[in-house]
């Protein structure tokens, strides 16, 4: 099994008890280690949807929040990386694909840990291989198909 160095942070905002109780320690280390295929060190932070859109605008130039975003340091020969994802947009999105608010966040954690290890969407036969990635990791889990 790979090593996986885990730090998760909260950040402070309205129902972060609702997000605690669905990102025990253990299932995210267990979720992330799925997709991982080196030794890792992560940082997972939950964010609002104010420090979400800061991050997204600063670096990726869109001015919105979005669920998940991935921020890859090295992936040899430890894949270093901070994923951050904005409470907010995970509950709507969640509650708008009638899934628990664990499966979800399930599944953006092994997207994001893909992409720390530069797999990527960014065209339909790219898109295809990451979402059958993800469909076969999440089965492995215990989740439905996330698409």
């Amino acid at each position: 099994m790979n090593q996986l160095t885990l730090s998760l942070q909260f950040g402070k905002f309205e129902d972060v008890a609702r997000h605690r109780a669905a990102l025990p320690r253990h299932k995210v280390a267990r979720w992330l280690r799925a997709a991982l295929q080196d030794d890792a060190e992560l940082t997972v932070r939950i964010v609002d949807a104010e420090e979400g859109r800061a991050l997204n605008r600063d670096y990726r130039k869109k001015d919105y929040a979005t669920n998940v975003l991935t921020f890859d340091y090295t992936q040899e020969p430890v894949v270093t990386a901070d994923l951050v994802l904005c409470a907010p947009v995970v509950a709507k999105e969640a509650e708008e694909q009638h899934k628990t608010l664990e499966a979800h966040y399930a599944h953006l954690l092994v997207h994001g840990a893909l992409h720390a290890q530069d797999w990527d969407h960014d065209d339909d036969e790219d898109a295809q291989v990451m979402e059958l990635r993800e469909s076969e990791i999440m089965a492995r889990l215990g989740f439905d198909n996330p698409y």
